[in-house]
């Protein structure tokens, strides 16, 4: 899933495709390096950043949807949590809505999805944008982002949503410490046991600094790390800034056996021990 943010505030690209006609020829680009899908989102969900008005939200992502629903030949997904962007993305031919709140942001939210019937990808944050790093505590995290999702899992599809067209997204960064960002990481596998496809936005984010002792760091190579971690655990989305990297770096481990290893792990959880 190739990222593209039509703000001025994102916390990695803010400002660069701003302009409808910019985010449009970057999105065409991720698709050429090799992107399955693209992600537009009109409203930075950054520590601390700043809520965006229902009508400038439209503004920024309408155009882009609209043009690159026309012109890539990928399903493009609207990344917003507001139900009147997600009707209008919807229209213009959006075909997944990614809602960092799983639909507590909206109540019309949930309404518009059983109407239209898009993908969903349902995102665990505690907390909102606004405070969701001031203190995030955690007994085990791994264990509450597991039951968070399965309660707002079972919640749409109590209401009738179908399992197939949702995907789950532990949030990364998204009221965690480091330490918590990289347990989840390490076992995301286990979000398997919910039966969705799992889906993971680890891109350039601020643990990756953390890990390597330097914030300042280029951080597309530690990107490529924790992709190859997330897909030897079967993580079906990888939501990336750096699709050519991303993508070269997968292609080549896969082809070099590194995918077969998930087949063998398989097989030996399956085998009878002394």
């Amino acid at each position: 899933m190739g990222i593209i943010n039509v703000t001025p505030d994102s916390f990695s690209d803010g400002g660069r495709f701003y302009e409808s006609s910019a985010a449009v020829d970057h999105g065409l680009r991720l698709v050429e390096e090799g992107a399955d899908l693209l992600d537009v989102g009109g409203e930075s969900t950054r520590p601390y950043s700043t809520p965006v008005p229902v009508q400038e939200e439209l503004r920024r992502v309408v155009p882009v949807v609209q043009a690159l629903v026309e012109r890539s030949g990928v399903p493009v997904s609207i990344d917003t949590s507001k139900a009147a962007v997600a009707r209008e993305a919807l229209a213009a031919g959006a075909e997944v809505v990614n809602d960092v709140t799983a639909l507590r942001g909206d109540p019309e939210m949930l309404p518009l999805l059983l109407q239209e019937r898009p993908g969903l990808c349902l995102m665990h944050m505690q907390g909102t944008p606004q405070n969701m790093q001031d203190d995030p505590r955690y007994e085990d995290v791994v264990a509450e982002v597991y039951a968070w999702l399965e309660d707002r899992l079972r919640s749409v599809l109590e209401a009738g949503l179908e399992r197939e067209r949702v995907a789950l997204d532990p949030g990364i960064g998204f009221g965690k410490t480091h330490q918590h960002n990289l347990e989840l990481l390490a076992h995301c596998g286990r979000l398997h046991a919910l039966g969705c496809a799992l889906l993971v936005g680890h891109s350039r984010k601020g643990f990756i600094g953390h890990v390597l002792q330097d914030r300042q760091c280029d951080r597309t190579f530690g990107t490529i790390g924790v992709a190859l971690a997330l897909a030897l655990q079967g993580v079906q989305v990888l939501r990336v800034h750096d699709v050519l990297a991303v993508r070269q770096a997968l292609m080549l481990f896969e082809a070099s056996g590194g995918l077969a290893s998930i087949d063998l792990a398989e097989a030996l959880s399956d085998t009878p021990r002394d």
